[in-house]
């Protein structure tokens, strides 16, 4: 490193504890999608801290769109730091999945612990807006100038797709291959990792249909609970060995990944819980199945694969497609992914290695919808601990990633000849 970049590094180290307590006050925001609880207070608390820091602010709510509505706003706030040059854009989504069960600590408490901050959102991913907002910080408080952009953005809405996020402002022109040269979204794909892809993605409804009967006399019916039970364990005894046979041959993690998978997210029949007690046979039964596709399978052969299984039940169904994201792969060549795999190196000492994310993120829309090739996925988060009961981050990663993002922004964007 040089002198400016260790002097940099030095900054993000003194501005330690400030990230930390930043970092904690947004997990205290319960920003839960869905329904997208609280969007518009953790929104403001982000604009504001980037006022403070010299940000030019600005707020796009997500108009036009249905997911935006006055009890629910969606706001995505985007800061800009300009200096001419090439732009160097920062992503990071504020929505978090519910907490669900299994926690020994408050969800939203960000309780501090042993180095570590515990929270839903810790991981996935409040660390990764903390990190970058503070190591572009830690670059103006050293005095060091850039001859480039800067620009910081939180978006909500990317736990289920990101649509009236990051596809918005892509959408809308504010994220475009002209706006912008470079991106990092701040996901939790490791510290010593430099994301360039990921699986693809289908989600799709199923309903089974069934004859609605007494619950004395369920022959004179059909149970169109149990159909989505004989349609659940085709997909477990005949689907599910099909997938572990294939194999990706790029580098998804975890391990395990590198195979298709199939998932049942949710499933209902009859009665909701808590109600009444009625004696009927449930004449309709819904599940939400979630797909992931390796690099190797199109989308076409994914659902026609699952078709084909649902025609040989001899079910009545309907099949609603709900999501389709595509496999996506960048190059770790790329001058973007080089330089982060860099600084990573000169921060921890150790060789980056490029993985692609076993799930999608909004890179997907970064690419294909703005044509923004120079896309990485970078983070303080651990994989494995996303979504997870007792999710946290690590203080010491949160600082590492954040050393990174800032000897990568310089080195991206300082000025020439800066010792």
């Amino acid at each position: 490193m040089t002198p400016t970049e260790e002097r940099v590094v030095r900054a993000v180290e003194a501005l330690g504890d400030e990230m930390v307590a930043f970092t904690q006050q947004l997990v205290r925001i319960p920003t839960v999608n869905p329904p997208g609880d609280c969007y518009a207070h953790c929104a403001e608390v982000i604009a504001e801290k980037l006022r403070d820091f010299g940000y030019a602010v600005e707020v796009f709510p997500a108009e036009g769109l249905p997911e935006h509505t006055a009890q629910y706003p969606r706001p995505n706030v985007v800061g800009a730091l300009t200096n001419g040059g090439p732009v160097l854009h920062f992503n990071g989504h504020y929505d978090v999945v519910p907490p669900s069960s299994g926690w020994s600590v408050d969800p939203f408490g960000a309780e501090l612990r042993d180095g570590r901050i515990y929270g839903r959102g810790t991981c996935d991913q409040k660390a990764g807006i903390a990190a970058s907002m503070y190591a572009v910080e830690a670059i103006r408080r050293a005095g060091v100038p850039l001859r480039g952009t800067v620009e910081q953005s939180a978006t909500p809405d990317e736990e289920s797709g990101g649509f009236a996020g990051v596809a918005y402002l892509c959408d809308t022109g504010r994220i475009s291959s002209q706006n912008q040269e470079y991106v990092v979204i701040t996901e939790p794909l490791d510290p010593e990792r430099v994301c360039i892809g990921h699986r693809g993605v289908y989600w799709f409804e199923l309903t089974t249909i069934g004859r609605v009967g007494h619950g004395s006399m369920p022959g004179l019916a059909v149970n169109a609970a149990e159909q989505m039970a004989r349609l659940v364990q085709a997909f477990d005894t005949q689907l599910k060995p099909i997938l572990a046979q294939r194999s990706s041959q790029a580098p998804v993690q975890p391990p395990q990944a590198h195979q298709p998978s199939i998932n049942l997210n949710s499933i209902h029949a009859g009665q909701l819980p808590g109600g009444w007690q009625t004696p009927a046979v449930p004449d309709r039964c819904i599940a939400i199945f979630d797909r992931r596709f390796i690099h190797e399978e199109s989308f076409a052969e994914v659902r026609a694969e699952i078709i084909e299984l649902l025609e040989a039940q001899g079910v009545a169904y309907e099949l609603k497609d709900l999501m389709r994201v595509d496999p996506l792969l960048g190059s770790p060549d790329g001058q973007l992914a080089r330089t982060a795999a860099a600084a990573i190196h000169d921060v921890s000492n150790l060789e980056a290695s490029f993985v692609v994310s076993p799930g999608t993120y909004d890179q997907k829309h970064v690419v294909r919808r703005a044509g923004i090739r120079e896309c990485i996925a970078y983070g303080p988060g651990r994989l494995i601990l996303a979504h997870q009961p007792d999710e946290y981050v690590a203080v010491s990663d949160l600082i590492a990633a954040a050393k990174v993002m800032a000897l990568l922004t310089l080195r991206l964007l300082a000025r020439t000849g800066i010792r």
